[in-house]
């Protein structure tokens, strides 16, 4: 089975586009989408619209904590003190009809598939929004995964960089620098973990959209960068009139 691994979409559509458009190409089979889908865009409704068309195709969508952030429930905490990201929260709740914002509140936070779990942050407190960013914490996601026999793959993204760690022969998780395009072969007798880049907001100086590919029969990941249209989800930001930041934040890919 191949696996279409896209997190952190953030509203943008034509990031999203392009990657789907790029998986289909590699010849996936099953998208997992590892939550974020909104907040900092400017295309909520049909970013969500896609979603849950890959959900009712059998794809695997999860609740990231921005899902959370655009319930009303934890708006009015966010706008206690202003905040870029408590305006575009805001925004977001008013473009999204209710039965939307629904769906993304009862959405799973993990789900797992054979020896596959995604979730969007750490695994060992998925709800906390830990962000798997160095080893120890890789573990600590990791080896509550592992609690399940079963599990030798954890996914996830909520960091907007790509990496990748495994346990060799000792506790010790050891990290694995990824180069896009290239597969890495990753044999189920080791335990791996990933975070996926981000979708829609890339942090790293590079603007092009990051996504992975995990092909679990031939057990090779390959993470992927994507260009497409940035200059133009910028200008929707601003056709939107949300915060100047995340345009050109996506401009700069920082």
């Amino acid at each position: 089975m191949k696996y279409a691994l896209l997190s952190d979409i953030h509203s943008n559509l034509h990031a999203f586009e392009a990657c789907l458009d790029h998986a289909q190409k590699q010849g996936v089979e099953r998208i997992a989408v590892l939550g974020d889908l909104v907040g900092y865009g400017a295309f909520p409704v049909e970013v969500v619209t896609r979603c849950q068309e890959i959900a009712h195709s059998g794809g695997i969508v999860l609740r990231g904590n921005h899902e959370e952030l655009i319930q009303s429930h934890s708006l009015s905490s966010a706008l206690a003190t202003p905040s870029l990201g408590g305006q575009t929260a805001e925004w977001t709740h008013e473009q999204l009809s209710p039965a939307q914002r629904f769906w993304l509140e009862i959405l799973p936070l993990t789900a797992q598939d054979d020896a596959l779990l995604f979730v969007h942050a750490s695994a060992d407190a998925p709800e906390r929004w830990r962000y798997v960013d160095d080893e120890r914490i890789a573990a600590l996601s990791l080896d509550a995964a592992c609690t399940n026999p079963d599990v030798h793959y954890v996914f996830g993204g909520h960091v907007h960089h790509q990496s990748l760690y495994y346990r060799g022969t000792g506790r010790q998780l050891m990290a694995f620098k990824p180069t896009a395009g290239v597969p890495i072969p990753t044999p189920k007798h080791r335990h791996w973990i990933a975070t996926v880049g981000s979708v829609g907001q890339p942090r790293d100086g590079n603007p092009r959209a990051m996504y992975a590919v995990f092909d679990s029969a031939a057990a090779k990941l390959t993470f992927h960068r994507v260009a497409y249209d940035h200059m133009a989800a910028a200008r929707s930001i601003r056709q939107a009139g949300l915060p100047e930041f995340f345009a050109q934040r996506l401009e700069t890919g920082r």
